[in-house]
């Protein structure tokens, strides 16, 4: 058997071509080099990422770095045996590399699937990153509009409460001026409690879109009233029968032009559901210690199965051509806000209930 002693090192077989000697040491230093850089940098991501990491996947990533560095000493060792025969200390090396290969090879293999897994999903969701993008913009604009409708209500029913004031004296004078004949006097109270009525639907109209900055507690019971008000001149003009009940203790803590704005269009729906006339309309209000219950009744023509499942996503109407699709959508939207609960619930010829449930206080 030799004697360790006796062996080598490289540069002495290599002496025959010294710039063999030097192009192997440079190889083997920058090799080295890399793999030195990669294994910090795994290390560091581990570090960076151990929120969100999960544990065996950190093991996983340090292993492989271990392993990199591994394979990186073996390139030192061949720089530092080149003049300095330690080949035992290059085995040893060489042994642990092994087995951070075996370690990292079969963790590689039980991972593969989760893997492939991971990159399909990123890849579909990278293709849909443009298409998820045209989404958000269009929902931004959609309520966008909705804030400008809202706006441009609030001015209007503001710009004709003066002219409408102005028209009311004008009324007032004529019935009082001198000599007007009895018949005039009549068409000119008439005109004038025509105003008046414009007027309060004006003020009413305003109060709806004007919103508070922060909640405040709202009786629903009034709310439903200053919507059955509004809702006056349709309900006569159609000849529904609407009923309006209410038991315990209905106030909630809510954004009170949203709170009238989802009553508008739910009771609204129902009046203009309804095609016969003599038809009811009932609204029921339970107050309940956490919340209070509203249902909303109708005896109209019910809602296609068909639409159903649809009624809340924005463009989808109930009412054909006559319909813009963004009132239930609307609806939705706030009461998902104040947290609560919406339900609907038809039968084509039978009519349709709408259950709400509004929190008690606004989290």
């Amino acid at each position: 058997m030799s004697n360790p002693d006796s062996l080598m090192p490289h540069a002495v077989c290599w002496a025959v071509d010294p710039r063999l000697i030097w192009t192997m040491v440079i190889t083997n230093l920058i090799t080295f080099l890399s793999y030195l850089a990669i294994a910090v940098t795994l290390t560091y991501l581990v570090r960076r990422t151990k929120i969100i990491l999960a544990r065996d996947w950190s093991y996983f990533l340090i292993g492989f770095a271990l392993f990199i560095l591994a394979c990186g000493s073996t390139h030192l060792l061949e720089v530092i045996t080149t003049w300095i025969p330690i080949f035992w200390a290059d085995a040893w090396t060489n042994i642990l590399t092994a087995t951070l290969s075996a370690y990292v090879a079969i963790m590689l293999i039980r991972r593969s699937s989760e893997i492939a897994h991971g990159i399909n999903d990123y890849g579909n969701r990278l293709s849909n990153t443009e298409s998820e993008k045209l989404q958000l913009q269009e929902s931004l604009l959609d309520a966008q509009k909705l804030e400008d409708w809202s706006r441009m209500s609030a001015v209007v029913s503001h710009e004709i409460k003066n002219p409408l004031q102005a028209i009311q004296n004008l009324h007032f004078m004529i019935r009082n001026y001198e000599g007007v004949s009895p018949q005039v006097a009549e068409m000119a109270r008439m005109a004038e409690e025509e105003a008046a009525r414009t007027l309060n639907l004006a003020e009413s109209t305003l109060a709806f879109f004007r919103q508070s900055k922060q909640p405040e507690q709202i009786d629903l019971r009034g709310a439903v009233e200053s919507v059955r008000f509004l809702l006056k001149p349709f309900i006569q003009e159609k000849q529904i029968e609407m009923s309006v009940e209410s038991e315990g203790d209905c106030t909630v803590e809510a954004f009170p032009g949203e709170t009238r704005q989802v009553l508008l269009n739910i009771v609204r729906n129902a009046c203009e559901a309804v095609a016969k006339a003599g038809s009811h309309v009932g609204i029921k209000l339970h107050g309940k210690p956490t919340g209070v219950e509203i249902v909303v009744t109708d005896e109209g023509s019910g809602i296609d199965p068909a639409i159903l499942p649809t009624i809340f996503q924005f463009g989808v109407s109930t009412k054909g051509d006559r319909g813009n699709g963004m009132g239930l959508w609307t609806v939705k939207h706030i009461v998902d806000k104040h947290h609560g609960k919406l339900n609907v619930q038809s039968a084509v010829g039978e009519g349709t209930r709408v259950d709400l449930w509004w929190p008690r206080a606004f989290a």
